[in-house]
């Protein structure tokens, strides 16, 4: 937008030696917010896959002994907890062993 802007005043209302001026200023500004932008979106990593649910806290659904299923960030896993559990109760995530995750009261 800046740099549009620029090209506008260079062509329709400033002088010679100001409309270079001002392209360079707006195109500038457009190359730096683009970077800035980039880098922004770069910041966080991806949090994607059953990977990421090592550590959260789940609450199980179906009595746990030693499987069942439990809730963890809306969804509904087979899970295991050697220890046992039953259902409404919280446990963490301590792995995940293909798609069954493994649990222990906490």
């Amino acid at each position: 937008m800046a740099l549009g802007l620029a090209i506008l005043l260079a062509i329709f209302v400033l002088d010679e030696p100001w409309s270079w001026v001002a392209v360079v200023l707006g195109a500038t500004f457009e190359l730096a917010e683009t970077a800035l932008l980039i880098w922004w979106s770069k910041r966080r990593r991806v949090m994607v896959g059953a990977e990421t649910l090592v550590g959260r806290r789940a609450v199980v659904s179906t009595d746990c002994n030693p499987e069942g299923q439990v809730r963890v960030a809306g969804e509904i896993w087979r899970a295991r907890c050697d220890v046992g559990a039953l259902a409404g109760d919280g446990v963490v995530v301590r792995e995940v062993d293909g798609l069954t995750l493994v649990v222990e009261p906490g």
